[in-house]
């Protein structure tokens, strides 16, 4: 269950008007922290953003699952899934069996240098003018400091 913290400034981002991704990034950031301070592990930055994002999916967040081309069959059926499972709890049998596989899991998968890695093969896999594109935007959105 995601932390009321976490869930204000997801819903104080839908009201600001942000993207479905920008929501979903306070989950993932919020699953990064609870590896970091030792609650459970993962086996890869990679896995650790997959729960991030399903929580974000499970919590209301209009995700949508990744497109044919960009995830394997079962990563789509898991995040269709998890939207569909929108405001619907899970059994707490399964809750514990998920969070001890998880404690079973090495702390590294949070750490700054794995999530650098991560960054940087995904960046890799889109092209030039998607990246340029992206830092466009960021630059004219990015908000300015009050002087």
């Amino acid at each position: 269950m995601p932390e009321k913290e976490t869930l204000r400034r997801a819903a104080a981002d839908k009201r600001a008007g942000k993207s479905a991704s920008t929501q979903a990034g306070e989950f993932v950031r919020e699953e990064m922290e609870h590896i970091r301070h030792g609650k459970h592990g993962a086996r890869s930055a990679k896995q650790a953003i997959a729960i991030g994002l399903s929580q974000a999916r499970r919590s209301g967040v209009k995700l949508p699952p990744p497109e044919k081309g960009e995830a394997s069959a079962q990563a789509r059926k898991s995040a269709k899934s998890a939207l569909k499972r929108s405001g619907k709890k899970v059994s707490a049998k399964r809750s514990r069996a998920a969070e001890s596989a998880l404690k079973r899991e090495p702390r590294a998968a949070a750490s700054h240098k794995a999530l650098s890695r991560q960054a940087r093969t995904a960046a890799k896999k889109r092209s030039a003018s998607s990246r340029s594109a992206a830092a466009k935007k960021a630059a004219r959105t990015r908000a300015r400091r009050a002087a």
